[in-house]
């Protein structure tokens, strides 16, 4: 299979080891200071940039006809854009906000707890999450992917950085050293706590399940998710 990768940072290293390890080929490292020659002959593209760029890389993929998986987060004011383009386009599409095989098991466990934990009041719900200090965005988009697996199952409205109020879940986000991720879901009462924990020690399984995410989407049209990917629904 012909990969793109779009982005070549830290993460898309590491995705391009994985990809070369498991037989496939790279057509195209995309960075700040090249183009996109080479992404029409790719059989799927993969999108580990930055913010400022993922539009445009996702965009293209789209023009290109070329499905593309996106683990770039802090760009979602612009996701209902990019379905609509894709749906334009009969493009393939994945985003995620985390594409290890391991969180993405941890959000089923968050929406389950939630569901358990809404009858009962008398414990809250907050979150931690610590990365590296280069990541750019806060909170991660993992935390607020949790954040929206507990409101959709419980009486939460939405997430803060703040302060909580009522209906609210508080989110805290740490930058420390070279961490690759560590998320942690909380429901305190005065008797006890339950607490549920999600500790990446590397980049390898964020890199392996973009990967496979890749191989699923290839040949494909549609939007999906790893719960499709993961077979979880």
């Amino acid at each position: 299979m012909k990969i793109a990768l779009l982005g070549y940072g830290k993460m898309g290293k590491v995705i391009e080891r994985i990809a070369l390890e498991r037989g496939h080929e790279i057509v195209l490292k995309k960075d700040e200071f090249n183009t996109y020659e080479g992404l029409s002959t790719a059989d799927v593209a993969i999108d580990f940039s930055v913010p400022t760029a993922a539009v445009d890389n996702i965009s293209n993929c789209f023009h290109a006809n070329v499905p593309v998986v996106s683990g770039t987060t802090g760009w979602l004011e612009h996701y209902d854009e990019m379905i609509a383009l894709c749906n334009e386009k009969k493009g393939g599409f994945i985003s995620s906000s985390n594409f290890s095989l391991g969180v993405n098991i941890f959000f089923e466990l968050n929406e389950y707890l939630a569901k358990i934990m809404a009858q009962f009041d008398s414990y809250k719900v907050s979150m931690e999450e610590i990365h590296h200090i280069h990541k750019l965005d806060a909170p991660s988009g993992t935390a607020i992917s949790l954040a929206k697996g507990v409101i959709e199952n419980s009486n939460y409205a939405e997430w803060t950085l703040d302060e909580a109020k009522n209906n609210q879940i508080h989110i805290e986000a740490k930058r420390i050293g070279e961490v690759p991720g560590t998320h942690t879901v909380s429901y305190d009462a005065a008797i006890d706590s339950i607490e549920i924990k999600h500790t990446a020690h590397n980049r390898e399984g964020f890199a392996l399940g973009a990967v496979i995410a890749a191989e699923w989407l290839a040949g494909k049209s549609g939007i999906y998710t790893m719960k499709d990917v993961l077979n979880l629904k």
